[in-house]
């Protein structure tokens, strides 16, 4: 007899064991902290005991609730295999998955697409959004955009590019703009989904590297996602430190500026990362060789703005 198991609550207990907390878990399944909060105590109740020791930084699982996340995994981890296997075996073979971040997807591939629907009427792309939390796997797709410093092993990696930061506006707010200082008036944009320690591309680091003082205090937005942030700069919201890729459509196009001269190079990039044994894939050569072909046919940062320009 298979029991009526709360699965949603399953999922997200496994996963805020995973990652040692709440914010993480939600990041990765697209929900808020709260509803992820609410599954566990849920599951807990549904069990009658408790599950995890909950700390202001940290929470870890009970014994018993280690044991229940392992349960979970394994069994979680088999039924996902079993329907990738199945969906292999139905997927059209001129169809190529590509699995990459949210931001990415929609403020550089998306727009880039349609020249690879002309190019290659006779292959089709779907695209599979992901945090990158979690490790690739080459069974959910047949390439993956990650970003990093391109430590994947066991898997066929390549740079794809490299970014620049600098900061980035909204046309409107340009003339209150004329040096690093004017940002005391103005509301920083931060992406707090940037999971990669000293290595983040944060304002910190960029004032470090150019050499210049951010004022203190800073007023400061936090949004999700990195293609928010991109939003709300066009919006006049705030100012954002823009990364290259991310940014250099609205940069051409107008609806965002530099304020500023000051620029540096990321620490991470964006890489290929692919199975070993796509190498040989026709299809995926092509798409390979269509991405190379739009990053170097991407045009270059555009000056700082001046107020009149």
């Amino acid at each position: 007899m298979i029991v009526n198991l709360p699965f949603s609550a399953l999922r997200a207990f496994e996963a805020v064991v995973r990652h040692s907390g709440f914010s993480t878990a939600a990041a990765e399944l697209g929900v808020s902290q709260s509803a992820v909060s609410q599954h566990v105590r849920t599951l807990e109740e549904w069990l009658g005991r408790d599950l995890l020791v909950r700390g202001a930084r940290q929470s870890r699982p009970t014994r018993e609730g280690e044991q229940l996340a392992l349960a979970i995994s394994e069994g979680l981890g088999r039924i996902s295999d079993v329907c990738t296997q199945l969906r292999d075996k139905t997927r059209n073979d001129r169809t190529i998955v590509i699995s990459c971040l949210p931001g990415f997807a929609f403020n550089w591939l998306f727009p880039r697409l349609l020249h690879f629907d002309l190019a290659h009427p006779d292959l089709s792309i779907s695209i599979a959004t992901d945090t990158g939390l979690s490790p690739f796997s080459g069974a959910d797709a047949d390439v993956g955009i990650r970003y990093g410093v391109g430590d994947f092993a066991g898997y066929q990696v390549d740079l794809l590019m490299s970014e620049r930061l600098f900061p980035v506006c909204a046309p409107s707010l340009l003339p209150d703009l004329k040096g690093v200082e004017d940002l005391a008036r103005h509301t920083l944009l931060v992406d707090e989904n940037l999971h990669h320690g000293a290595a983040s591309p944060t304002w910190d680091f960029w004032a470090r590297q150019c050499g210049v003082i951010l004022p203190a205090p800073m007023r400061t937005r936090r949004l999700g996602q990195s293609n928010m942030v991109v939003q709300a700069a066009i919006e006049g919201l705030g100012v954002a430190l823009g990364r290259e890729p991310l940014v250099i459509d609205m940069l051409s196009d107008g609806r965002l500026v530099r304020p500023f001269p000051e620029m540096t190079q990321s620490p991470l990039s964006y890489w290929l990362v692919r199975p070993q044994e796509t190498k040989d894939s026709p299809k995926v050569g092509e798409f390979l060789r269509w991405i190379q072909s739009e990053v170097n046919a991407q045009p270059d940062v555009p000056p700082p703005a001046t107020i009149g320009n």
